[in-house]
C-alpha cells in the first residue's frame, strides 16, 4: 500500500449523508409530508410507522438534493444512527428488522465511507481506504462481476479476501488494513469484519455507486 498525501489522511467527522447535505427536519419523509394533505383520520390510518433508536429518516428534500447532486441514483429511507466520530477501522452493522429488499453499495471517496443498503435502508457502513493519487479509485456505477471470497492478488501478490470484483481490470472491494496514512492501488479496502458481512450480503449483478 501506499500512504496518502497529507490532506487525504483523516476520517471526517460527518457522515456521508451530512456530507450530502441531508437535513434530518425531525425525521420527515415523504410519507408524512404526503399525508399533512389528507383529513384526520386518513392521515392517522397511513403514518408510517416510527423507526428504532438505531434508526435516522432522510427527509424528502434531502432525498431530492442528493439526487441533484448525482449523489445517489436512488431512494433511500433511513440511515443507521451513528452518534459517534468514526475512525480508521471502525464500521456499524445492523439489518434487525430490515426487511428482504434489493441490496447496492454507495462509496462516498470524499467522507470515506462505505454503505450498503437492503430496501432503501443502510445496514452496513465503514470507513475505507480509497486509491493513492497516482492510482485513483473510479467514480461512476459498477455492477459487482465477482466474488472471490480467497483471492490473492496476482499483480502485487497479495491476500485480498472477500473480493467484490467491480472492473475487468481487477478494481475491487476487499478487505484490508483500515488505518490512518494508507491507501491502496484503486480498489476500495474495507476492515476485514465488515468485508465479511458485506461479501454475505451481496451478490453478482449489485450495483456498486462511486462518488467524490
Amino acid at each position: 500500500m501506499t500512504a496518502l498525501p497529507k490532506a487525504n489522511r483523516r476520517v471526517r467527522q460527518a457522515r456521508w449523508a451530512c456530507a450530502l447535505a441531508f437535513s434530518m427536519l425531525g425525521g420527515t419523509t415523504a410519507a408524512s409530508l404526503a399525508v399533512t394533505r389528507l383529513p384526520a383520520q386518513k392521515a392517522a390510518a397511513i403514518q408510517p410507522a416510527p423507526l428504532p433508536a438505531n434508526r435516522i429518516a432522510v427527509s424528502a428534500n434531502s432525498i431530492r438534493d442528493a439526487y441533484a447532486k448525482g449523489q445517489i441514483d436512488r431512494p433511500i429511507q433511513s440511515i443507521l444512527n451513528v452518534p459517534t466520530r468514526m475512525q480508521y477501522g471502525d464500521f456499524r452493522w445492523d439489518d434487525k428488522g430490515v426487511p428482504a429488499g434489493a441490496t447496492w453499495i454507495r462509496v462516498d471517496l470524499k467522507s470515506q465511507m462505505l454503505s450498503i443498503f437492503r430496501g432503501g435502508h443502510e445496514i452496513g457502513t465503514a470507513v475505507i481506504l480509497y486509491g493513492a493519487d497516482s492510482v485513483p479509485t473510479p467514480t461512476g456505477k459498477f455492477p459487482i462481476l465477482a466474488k472471490l471470497k480467497d483471492h490473492r492478488s496476482a499483480t502485487y501478490d497479495a491476500p485480498m479476501p472477500f473480493t467484490l470484483r467491480l472492473t475487468a481490470d481487477g478494481v475491487s472491494i476487499h478487505a484490508s488494513n483500515v488505518r490512518w496514512g494508507y491507501a491502496t492501488h484503486g480498489c476500495i479496502g474495507v476492515p476485514d469484519a465488515f468485508a465479511a458481512k458485506l461479501f454475505n450480503a451481496a451478490r453478482v449483478g449489485d450495483e456498486v455507486l462511486i462518488v467524490s
